[in-house]
């Protein structure tokens, strides 16, 4: 069951417009680490958490691997058995609102620094 909701967040947040997935889809754990090119992790987390979806922002114990593909921090969604496709959608409908909301506060594409990276802290709340 829970790979087939693994499957199912990949699916979903692949569909995401602004979001990268960090990993293969084949052979996934229950989880998924991804990066908005519109919004930082912290911020995404903390308006996640207002809509009442739980992620994690930041490291995740892997700096080496976040420096080699070039973010500073990533969120992760994690799934187990109590976890249904509802919280999926519940996640990717917050997330696709978080980042139009971000998107309507510079007019395009966020809270992007001069080479067009996401800046590395955006303090919003």
């Amino acid at each position: 069951y829970e790979h087939e909701l693994a499957d199912y967040l990949y699916k979903r947040l692949s569909e995401c417009k602004s979001v990268s997935i960090l990993g293969p889809q084949k052979d996934r754990a229950a989880l998924c680490a991804f990066h908005s090119d519109v919004v930082h992790p912290s911020d995404l987390s903390s308006f996640l958490d207002i809509e009442g979806v739980a992620v994690r922002a930041g490291h995740h114990c892997c700096q080496p691997l976040h420096q080699a593909l070039g973010y500073s921090h990533s969120a992760r969604a994690s799934l187990y058995f109590y976890n249904t496709k509802e919280d999926v959608d519940a996640l990717i409908d917050a997330l696709e609102d978080s980042i139009n909301f971000f998107e309507s506060l510079s007019g395009s594409n966020g809270n992007t620094d001069s080479d067009g990276g996401i800046d590395d802290f955006v303090p919003f709340i």
